[in-house]
């Protein structure tokens, strides 16, 4: 899974989804990413600190709500005996319990940099989605484990009416974290988070697909409810699968190849740049660092070298919010 293209452009999804019923819960509720204050964009300074409150936030309200809706999806489990029901429950459990690294990560990272290390402590951000893909795995393996036990001795479910509650509840639950991990992961460019975002898009689905268990009790095919069991294992594969290329990316210090040519592309527009030697980019959690190496007019003084080199920077900050510093390097031709 790659970066988004643009950070910056997050502020327009906002009007794009506004239609959607479950962003307007959102909104009511006043879940991160869901507000009209965007005051946080202009204080540049304190932004790092800005982030990691709003990513402290949004992992607390995404452990209580999965929380919740687990809880009261066990309850029903316990009533129906649907396997189909156990694994979103199991699934769900296990998302609630990967929001635990991740919000470890960003208290953290809240520390600040030292001798030894250099960069700060976002880097566990990046160490957390190791656990979050082998959380999903293993969720994965043992849905499907329980699917097959159930295709080998099918029994027939109970409380219909309650296990098609119980999966629009872990609908709605999934989804409105997912609206807001997904949201405001890519606001502060949590790699991490966003994983956790779109693992949970999914769950919501798996939740609606529980209600083909309760058709086909209600035609007498019960079969169907560890078939699902099973279809919603291997979904859950898929999911693992893009979580461990993000992870992948960001402990080899990928970077969305279209985020360098951003930063390139404003650079190139800053007065006296005549080319662009080299441009390095890495995320440390979610915070960018970078170095860049420009070409300037023969001639050009120490002094216009530093103008050059600052507008630069503050071009790069324009393109990339999360841009924590770039060391830009201005040598005459």
């Amino acid at each position: 899974m790659s970066h988004p293209h643009g950070h910056h452009h997050h502020d327009d999804s906002h009007h794009h989804h506004s239609r959607n019923p479950l962003v307007k819960i959102a909104m009511a509720l006043h879940l991160p990413g869901f507000t009209h204050d965007h005051s946080h964009h202009d204080l540049a300074a304190d932004r790092a600190f800005l982030d990691n409150q709003l990513a402290v936030r949004t992992v607390w309200i995404a452990l209580a709500v999965l929380g919740l809706t687990t809880a009261l999806q066990i309850v029903i489990y316990i009533a129906s005996n649907s396997v189909a029901l156990l694994a979103d429950t199991v699934h769900n459990l296990g998302d609630a319990l990967n929001s635990i690294p991740l919000l470890f990560a960003f208290y953290i990272a809240r520390r600040a940099a030292n001798k030894r290390y250099t960069y700060g402590y976002g880097r566990l951000e990046d160490i957390a989605g190791v656990f979050i893909v082998i959380s999903i795995g293993f969720s994965a393996a043992y849905i499907l484990y329980e699917s097959v036990q159930r295709l080998l001795n099918p029994l027939p479910l109970e409380n219909l009416e309650w296990i098609a509650l119980a999966a629009l509840v872990g609908f709605v639950g999934n989804e409105l974290v997912a609206l807001m991990q997904i949201r405001v992961g890519r606001r502060i460019g949590s790699d991490a988070m966003i994983a956790d975002g779109q693992h949970a898009l999914i769950d919501g689905l798996t939740s609606l697909a529980v209600l083909i268990a309760v058709f086909g009790t209600l035609i007498g095919a019960p079969i169907l409810d560890p078939i699902v069991g099973v279809v919603i294992g291997f979904a859950i594969i898929g999911i693992t699968w893009n979580a461990i290329k993000a992870v992948w990316y960001r402990m080899m210090d990928a970077v969305d190849p279209h985020l360098v040519e951003h930063v390139e592309a404003h650079a190139r527009g800053v007065d006296g740049v005549l080319a662009i030697e080299t441009l390095r980019l890495r995320w440390v959690g979610h915070r960018m660092y970078g170095v860049m190496k420009v070409t300037v007019p023969a001639g050009a003084s120490v002094e216009t070298s530093a103008v050059i080199a600052r507008a630069i920077q503050h071009e790069a900050r324009q393109a990339i919010p999360q841009l924590e510093e770039l060391t830009v390097e201005a040598k005459p031709i």
